[in-house]
């Protein structure tokens, strides 16, 4: 039985479909990006970040967006933090630990009665409007022809199901780590919640 999802939300420019070291995407949309190779779909549990792989092909890909890839700053950080605060309390779910960096954010929630998909929508949507309130959304300068903004967040998301506490444990501890395998400090977020206490 699924307990939790380790949810990885990667922003704009953050991990492309084709990347070398592989995705969870079936399809390359962008045209200027397709010359780079297929999808590389994998179906592994396991990050391969560290993967060896053809760094070249990978940053000559990202040089290609329409747009430059997000790369939150502090602010911006705390302000996606408190749009995950506000999603957390209207989909009624428990978040038990969360890493925000500059290219992609981790979290642990915990199994409730919302989809995984409906409170992602809910994080992306209510952190872009916070971005928007302060007037520090990171693709303000990169507005469509329409003058609508472009997404700061990389399409879809990608999910490990845990299906026991072993598995929440090993998560919790990888993404409150996260940080400081990044070099920054590790956080600390108002809207978590220790494990027990929602078990």
């Amino acid at each position: 039985m699924v307990l939790g999802y380790h949810v990885i939300l990667g922003m704009y420019g953050f991990w492309l479909p084709n990347d070398p070291r592989g995705s969870y995407s079936d399809f390359v949309w962008a045209n200027d990006l397709r010359k780079y190779g297929p999808a590389t779909k994998v179906s592994t549990r396991q990050s391969v970040a560290s993967d060896p792989h053809n760094v070249k092909k990978r940053l000559a890909a990202k040089r290609e967006l329409k747009y430059p890839p997000v790369h939150l700053d502090d602010r911006q950080i705390n302000a996606v933090g408190d749009g995950i605060a506000k999603a957390a309390e209207i989909q009624h779910v428990s978040i038990c630990a969360s890493a925000i960096l500059p290219e992609h954010v981790h979290l642990i929630v915990a199994r409730s009665e919302s989809k995984i998909e409906q409170v992602v929508a809910e994080i992306k949507q209510r952190a872009t409007l916070k971005l928007g309130e302060l007037k520090i959304h990171p693709m303000e300068a990169h507005r469509e022809p329409s003058g609508r903004r472009h997404s700061p967040w990389a399409r879809g998301f990608w999910v490990v199901y845990l299906n026991d506490e072993p598995h929440i444990e090993n998560a919790i501890r990888y993404v409150e780590y996260n940080p400081i395998k990044d070099g920054r400090a590790r956080q600390h977020w108002h809207f978590v919640v220790l494990y027990d206490r929602i078990v």
